[in-house]
């Protein structure tokens, strides 16, 4: 017997099935905004390849860590003694490996930065994507509900005229507005099949793939403009970068002072063959670089000029952060307001104001070009509604771009 929850998944299985036996793909579920960020972040090419340096940050931190090689000079002279062997050892100073390790490291922790200012930019991308493929939704959605209402006025006008209500004209402007309500949702389906391939390159689908958006355009919040910022100086994506790019230059400035340590090269070796006064005999010998025209010290000065720059790059681009972001977070407020206003209290007295005018209409008490002025302004209303909710979510991804970080 089958348990209640598992009837669901028996009728879902049936309905593709069937759906199948008949040559028909089963339409898929409408896609949430938390959905699509979730398939997009797995499936982006160029996430996926960023991911792929880790594998060098590591190789790089190998590198820094190897040891320089010892050297061994075999000779043969004419002159005593004949034959000689030398192993010479390079001994660094400064505690140049250390510093070189932590270049590498700092470096690493810079492209781990770099990908997480990536999975931002391409969570906005796709927050973007999915909003106009919703506002595209909606806008087909109205366009069509105003095209059945013109071609039912068309249809109305048509019978009262063949009664001997109203002239051919009235027949004739329903006929007129209802093809012009056709072109409109001609048109509304081409942006959405556009939106729609703008959602599914995102998500590495097919373009021409089936998919609907759940999400409509009122949703999300305005953190207050105080907290956005707090959020955008702690987890800011580019401030990060930034961070961790003048930690890796300090490294690079240590890395510097340590290269004006000079290292050493020990040498020790065999002789042989040098007649009368041995056969075999040994040589030794310490070689060191004299800081005589270069000590380093122009290659630290210029390290220090870099770190100087990128403190100050730092600090301007926090205070433009922080104005963007004060600004985005009082934009997304107003129209947040807007788009709250027009939910709640202008799209219902519109569509009373559409239902009333086509009961006139019906029952004689009002001419055609009433009906189609009723309709043309409730259209215009709802179209409004939609531009008011893509600007509010258009202003939703400004601020999550100016913050570098998702919203809470």
């Amino acid at each position: 017997m089958k348990t209640p929850r598992a009837i669901p998944a028996l009728l879902a299985a049936l309905l593709a099935s069937a759906a199948a036996l008949h040559g028909q793909q089963p339409t898929p579920a409408p896609l949430s905004l938390d959905e699509a960020m979730e398939i997009a972040l797995a499936a982006n090419p160029g996430l996926a390849a960023a991911r792929l340096g880790r594998e060098e940050v590591r190789a790089r931190v190998d590198v820094a860590r190897q040891r320089p090689n010892p050297d061994l000079a075999i000779e043969e002279a004419k002159d005593f003694p004949r034959d000689s062997a030398t192993l010479s050892l390079p001994i660094e100073r400064g505690a140049k490996r250390q510093r070189r390790i932590q270049v590498a490291e700092a470096q690493g922790r810079t492209g781990e930065a770099e990908l997480a200012r990536l999975l931002a930019t391409t969570r906005n991308q796709v927050r973007r994507a999915y909003f106009a493929l919703s506002a595209a939704q909606r806008r087909a959605a109205e366009t069509a509900e105003v095209q059945r209402l013109a071609e039912s006025a068309r249809d109305a006008a048509r019978a009262r005229f063949e009664a001997g209500d109203v002239p051919r004209l009235d027949a004739l402007q329903a006929e007129l507005a209802a093809a012009q309500t056709a072109n409109e949702a001609d048109k509304a389906r081409g942006l959405l099949a556009g939106a729609r391939a703008d959602l599914n390159a995102l998500l590495a689908r097919p373009l021409d793939s089936p998919v609907t958006v759940s999400t409509g355009l009122d949703a999300g919040r305005v953190p207050p403009m105080d907290a956005a910022v707090r959020l955008a100086q702690a987890s800011s994506t580019e401030l990060a970068v930034l961070d961790l790019g003048i930690a890796a230059q300090q490294a690079q400035l240590e890395l510097a002072r340590a290269e004006t340590v000079r290292d050493v090269t020990a040498a020790a070796g065999v002789t042989h063959y040098s007649p009368p006064d041995f056969t075999w005999g040994w040589r030794a010998a310490l070689t060191l670089t004299l800081p005589v025209f270069n000590r380093g010290q122009a290659q630290v000065r210029l390290e220090q000029a870099t770190l100087a720059r990128l403190q100050a790059e730092r600090d301007a681009a926090a205070a433009r952060v922080r104005g963007e972001v004060a600004a985005a977070a009082a934009n997304a407020e107003v129209l947040r307001q807007t788009v709250l206003r027009y939910r709640d209290e202008i799209l219902p007295r519109a569509a009373e104001v559409e239902r009333m005018a086509e009961d006139s209409y019906r029952s004689g008490q009002t001419g055609l070009v009433a009906l189609l002025q009723s309709l043309q302004s409730v259209h215009d209303l709802r179209l409004q509604a939609v531009q008011a909710g893509t600007d509010y979510q258009n202003a939703l991804a400004d601020l999550e771009r100016a913050i570098g970080a998702p919203l809470p």
